[in-house]
């Protein structure tokens, strides 16, 4: 939009969710996907369901960079970053409560401080927006 410069909050919450993003397929896909993938002496119908989820969360965070990018330069698409700061906000603590309830560190666990740092810049963005 010409005259209109980007929402930066936004776009910084895009961006994090491609790290995001990149961390969970990389680094996560190989620390965590493929290990799962690997473990012979894990119920099978629940080794797959696992494998399925960890693809969701792929989708998720490139539909929340894709959002998040949308809602940057398009100031009337502030409901669609709303909706995924939501969704950020809540995945945050339940990466918190997960790692301390399987006995791990908390900042061991990207998605814990990854996901608070996209609604931290969300939120940003939201206050620019209003």
């Amino acid at each position: 939009m010409e005259g209109t410069a980007a929402n930066a909050g936004f776009a910084a919450a895009a961006v994090l969710s491609l790290i995001t993003f990149a961390v969970h397929t990389f680094v996560g896909g190989r620390f965590a996907a493929r290990p799962l993938l690997a473990a012979h002496d894990f119920d099978k119908a629940s080794c797959w369901l696992n494998y399925m989820t960890w693809h969701m969360v792929t989708v998720l965070l490139l539909v929340m960079a894709l959002g998040y990018g949308v809602a940057a330069v398009r100031p009337g698409s502030a409901d669609v970053a709303i909706l995924l700061t939501l969704v950020a906000v809540i995945l945050s603590p339940l990466s918190i409560w997960v790692a301390m309830k399987g006995g791990i560190a908390p900042w061991r666990f990207p998605s814990s401080w990854l996901f608070a740092l996209i609604a931290i810049a969300a939120g940003w963005g939201l206050f620019a927006a209003h």
